[in-house]
């Protein structure tokens, strides 16, 4: 079970951004996820924005939560991840999502794709970035998406970099299971009642292709905000309510790391996250503090 953050990362925000992940480094989190819609015009970058935040920290573990394939093509962005990844001594993993948003894609000079298309290009960016790092030079792929055409892969990552799939329908859900490190949900677009039927697509694929279900980790980003009391919606209430909705999650959901996303960012729900909500949840789930 981790813990991690998972901030807007508006632009005029940037001093208190990298104040507040520092005092996640020091509140004992594991991750922080950054979304990535660079045709957000009040949004710094994805990939400068983590690595600004990677080198000034040294113990959390970063990714794109989830990088937009459709602006990013595979082969680069897994040397951006390697390259980092050797900067930062290994605690870079990368999140992949098929696309959203297609006019602010399009209007960037991206491609417009349908469903269908969108997740057979996630899947050629899958094995691409395998091929990348795998460090054989002359790597080739052919794809209707993406090609790899003799590339000479480096630098080699520092540690074994585990992909995390943005997946909501089946196709995604079946292409975690079977080829990827990790299922990173949202709670507004899946909720807690659908976790288990989404589990059970992945935890298929991932026997079909002889892999361990187990070994798929579950990550879920939690939207929401803690109250002085007042309960609202799924994920708004007071410390003790998100206690026990995060210990259900965990116990009951399969979800074995849990990020918080707060609806404002004002440092007092990232301090009452880390110093009431995690220690909470870590004594209802019997892991010991620290």
């Amino acid at each position: 079970m981790q813990f991690g953050y998972f901030p807007v990362p508006n632009a005029e925000d940037y001093a208190q951004l990298l104040r507040q992940v520092r005092y996640a480094e020091e509140g004992g989190l594991d991750f922080v996820g950054i979304q990535d819609h660079p045709y957000q015009r009040r949004f710094l970058d994805t990939w400068t924005l983590i690595t600004a935040l990677a080198v000034q920290t040294e113990r959390l573990r970063y990714f794109p939560n989830v990088a937009n394939l459709a602006l990013r093509r595979p082969a680069m962005l897994a040397k951006s991840v390697a390259s980092l990844d050797v900067i930062t001594g290994g605690r870079i993993e990368l999140g992949l999502g098929a696309g959203y948003f297609w006019d602010g894609i399009v209007a960037m000079g991206g491609p417009r794709r349908g469903p269908g298309e969108a997740v057979d290009a996630v899947e050629e960016a899958i094995h691409i970035c395998r091929r990348m790092w795998e460090g054989s030079p002359g790597a080739r792929f052919e794809g209707e998406h993406y090609q790899l055409r003799g590339a000479n892969p480096g630098p080699m990552p520092a540690h074994p970099v585990a992909i995390y799939l943005g997946a909501i329908g089946p196709r995604m859900l079946g292409l975690t299971g079977s080829l990827c490190d990790g299922w990173v949900p949202s709670s507004p677009y899946v909720p807690p009642d659908q976790l288990m039927e989404s589990h059970r697509r992945i935890d298929e694929a991932a026997e079909a292709a002889g892999r361990d279900p187990g070994s798929i980790r579950r990550i879920y980003n939690l939207m929401g905000s803690i109250t002085d009391g007042k309960r609202g919606d799924y994920l708004e209430g007071p410390v003790d309510y998100w206690v026990n909705e995060l210990t259900s999650l965990v116990m009951d959901k399969r979800m074995d790391t849990l990020l918080f996303a707060p609806g404002t960012s004002d440092d007092k729900q990232l301090r009452l996250f880390v110093e009431e909500v995690v220690p909470g949840v870590k004594a209802g789930v019997g892991v010991e503090p620290g």
